[in-house]
């Protein structure tokens, strides 16, 4: 996926490639995430499709809920959707930045070679 530290740093139009490649796995990522809490919310929180949308929104944003849930499922599956929000947040960044830190770290590398 990513060249080797003994390669040359891939060109800026590779790069770019790569980069909206990255964004465009994000994008997904970030959509199957929400679209989960949406359906959550809306199935079992018995909340309407915007305040629905608004929860999930909020909470995979880490910002928090909205309303209040008042059934036990409903309460469950908040919790169970916060944590995977946290992950599902840190590693679409964490994707989003991989090419960036590897094209500083191996620029670095060959500098110290060269």
């Amino acid at each position: 996926m990513f060249e080797r530290k003994h390669e040359a740093v891939a060109s800026n139009t590779e790069f770019r490639k790569r980069l909206i490649k990255f964004i465009i796995i994000d994008f997904f990522i970030l959509v199957f995430s929400l679209s989960l809490g949406i359906f959550g919310y809306h199935i079992l929180g018995g909340l309407g499709w915007i305040d629905s949308f608004v929860n999930a929104s909020m909470i995979l944003g880490g910002m928090g809920p909205v309303d209040t849930l008042t059934s036990k499922a409903a309460k469950i599956f908040a919790g169970c959707y916060a944590l995977f929000s946290g992950i599902a947040f840190l590693s679409a960044f964490a994707l989003l930045s991989a090419p960036i830190y590897h094209r500083f770290l191996h620029k670095f590398h060959i500098e110290e070679e060269g």
